[in-house]
């Protein structure tokens, strides 16, 4: 899964309930476009370019998975809901709410409708001073100075005061304060790993997935399943057990909790569906015997999702060795955790998003994260 980007967008609003108008449209960025990093202090600065009433200022920092263009599409619809009327003949004028795309990682584009960086913020101290509280080492692109260089060549002398009023940040909406060690699971193909890593970012978590794809035995496996399934389970359950343990030992102390693609006890649910019933009374004596020492996690978080949305996702993932998996054998998987499931229901949280595409819509990942935070 790609990385998000960070992004840095400029606040700013002189009409109407100006603080108000600031914090709306953090939220609506938040809903929208991506996870908020981190917010400057507030700064009181006189209407620049025309007269009119002061200006609340303010930056943010985000994170998006969006394209330069469709975060700047976003931006405009913002700017409309919240009662802004972009007008194409006149001047500067007051506004109940300004939103300017600063920076795109270290993009430099030139098009009609969008220019990165923003081609005005190195003259406005409206828009350099909130930025430097949270991205004062960052380097503008096309002038190779940071932003703190920016501010001392900046002629802007414009009179600028914070307010000791704090913006909100809705990440903190979402509350992950009460687990130490949360395992996502689900089938083949529902998500779990994408998922996972959504959540390490936005949330400073750190992050352990799965090393399926290290595994020599799985490609064989599915070509030859009976004569590698006993290899396979045994391979997968040694280093799962060596990754969880070695992972969950090692403290991190700049990171809030642990997140995790997978449980060990997938190991069971799998070799009871690949292995003969005397090869799984074996394999199962070992399993238990490796797993009474591993750590559990707090939260268990199963994402159900139904047989053929699981099969259009392992075909747009596109690997070869899972071209050949068939219904059957996923409804199996599905119906070995949900057993599972139902033996261990304390800190349990199954979700089904069959209808669900939280990688492509920000709302249906939102909505996910507050099943998880209400379990």
């Amino acid at each position: 899964m790609e990385q998000p980007k960070n992004i840095y967008i400029a606040l700013g609003s002189n009409k109407g309930d100006k603080f108000k108008n600031l914090q709306l449209a953090i939220e609506q960025i938040y809903l929208e476009i991506g996870a908020i990093r981190a917010i400057s202090k507030v700064y009181k600065t006189p209407a620049f370019g025309f007269e009119g009433e002061v200006f609340l200022n303010a930056c943010i920092h985000v994170s998006t998975y969006l394209k330069p263009k469709k975060v700047l599409t976003i931006l405009l619809g913002i700017e409309k809901k919240l009662g802004r009327m972009r007008s194409t003949t006149q001047g500067y004028e007051s506004r109940t709410i300004d939103l300017d795309l600063l920076l795109y990682e270290d993009e430099v584009l030139e098009s009609k409708v969008l220019m990165l960086p923003h081609p005005e913020m190195q003259k406005r101290m409206f828009v350099l001073q909130p930025l430097s509280d949270i991205a004062a080492a960052i380097e503008h692109p096309v002038y190779d100075k940071t932003i703190m260089q920016l501010i001392k060549d900046c002629d802007d002398n414009s009179k600028i005061d914070a307010i000791h009023v704090c913006l909100n940040n809705p990440t903190k909406a979402y509350d992950f304060s009460s687990y130490n060690y949360i395992a996502i699971e689900g089938n083949i193909g529902a998500g779990k790993t994408s998922l996972s890593t959504m959540i390490s970012v936005d949330f400073n978590a750190k992050i352990i997935l799965e090393r399926f794809a290290d595994n020599p035995f799985l490609p064989k496996f599915y070509k030859a399943p009976q004569r590698y399934a006993f290899t396979l389970e045994m391979s997968f359950l040694a280093d799962r057990y060596q990754q969880i343990s070695d992972d969950l030992s090692q403290l991190d102390l700049f990171k809030d909790f642990i997140v995790s693609d997978y449980d060990v006890f997938k190991s069971l649910i799998f070799s009871k569906i690949t292995l003969p019933d005397d090869e799984f009374r074996l394999y199962r004596k070992l399993f238990y015997q490796v797993y009474k020492d591993i750590p559990k996690p707090d939260l268990y978080v199963y994402l159900y999702q139904n047989t053929e949305r699981l099969q259009k996702n392992i075909k747009k993932r596109g690997r070869t060795y899972e071209t050949e998996i068939q219904d059957e054998y996923l409804d199996k998987i599905n119906s070995g955790y949900l057993d599972f499931l139902k033996k261990h229901t304390e800190n349990v949280k199954i979700i089904d998003i069959s209808e669900k595409d939280f990688v492509k819509n920000r709302s249906d990942y939102l909505w996910i994260l507050n099943e998880i935070c209400s379990a």
